[in-house]
């Protein structure tokens, strides 16, 4: 299923959405090649690769409605970067970086309902984080409704009609250095 998107998995900020993820089988896959790419291209630098590994797993998105799935794939997700990155840097590896992709799998992998676009344990909406880069090791984080994104995809009568309404974010962060995300809370 994947080789179908194989360009979008190669590209390190191409964005994925898993709306039932159970335990993040389809997000470990694309997580793996996302960091097989990271590692081709910047192993020789620590801090490019805890760059552009971070850059990855933000690009990754799920929810779930069993709170032990997201629990699991949060984990999952987790276990898969720290074993590349522990294997590639040993002992030089930062705690930092660690709690970084951490918090935004808090953030971007939820425990809600797709359909109904709530989070499970409450009724209030599912909110996911946009995180971009800015200026090398700068991280902008905005807060958006999960309504509002998906309805602000193209229409089915029109692949191409994207709807006019501006898609504006509920809240913005500062920029914050990309290892120091975890407090950014």
């Amino acid at each position: 299923m994947l080789d179908l998107i194989k360009p979008e998995t190669e590209r390190i900020e191409s964005r994925f959405l898993e709306p039932a993820c159970g335990t993040g089988n389809f997000l470990i896959e694309i997580l793996h090649r996302k960091l097989n790419i990271v590692e081709h291209r910047y192993n020789k630098s620590k801090r490019e690769y805890e760059r552009y590994a971070v850059l990855a797993i933000s690009s990754l998105y799920g929810i779930d409605i069993l709170e032990d799935n997201v629990l699991h794939s949060r984990n999952r997700l987790f276990d898969h970067f720290n074993e590349q990155y522990t294997s590639l840097y040993r002992k030089n590896c930062s705690q930092e970086c660690r709690d970084s992709v951490r918090f935004i799998l808090e953030l971007n992998i939820v425990w809600g309902n797709a359909l109904t676009m709530k989070m499970a344990d409450t009724d209030k909406p599912i909110i996911f984080s946009e995180w971009s880069t800015v200026n090398g090791s700068m991280l902008k984080r905005r807060d958006y409704f999960f309504e509002d994104l998906m309805s602000n995809q193209p229409t089915n009568d029109s692949p191409n009609n994207i709807k006019s309404r501006s898609l504006s974010p509920i809240k913005e962060f500062p920029l914050i250095h990309f290892l120091r995300l975890y407090q950014n809370v």
